[in-house]
């Protein structure tokens, strides 16, 4: 179980890097290198920048409960 949670941890704390580093900044930064330009193209993208709101929070989500989970195993 231990294996199975860090194994999880490590997946979703990746992609909660890459998820964050999609994000549209307002002075650019690194959003700008994975599709900044592609998204201001297409007229907001409104649907788009929800979504991947969606998927940062419900990934932050698993983290957390890999995090707390892990911590409760550890304990005993």
């Amino acid at each position: 179980m231990t294996v199975g949670l860090s194994i999880a941890l490590i997946i979703a704390s990746i992609l909660m890097i890459l998820l964050v580093l999609l994000h549209r900044a307002k002075g650019g930064g690194l959003s700008t290198l994975f599709g900044g330009g592609v998204s201001s193209s297409l007229g907001g993208s409104s649907v788009v920048e929800k979504n991947l709101d969606r998927l940062t929070v419900l990934v932050g989500a698993v983290w957390f409960v890999c995090i707390i989970g892990l911590g409760l195993l550890l304990k005993n």
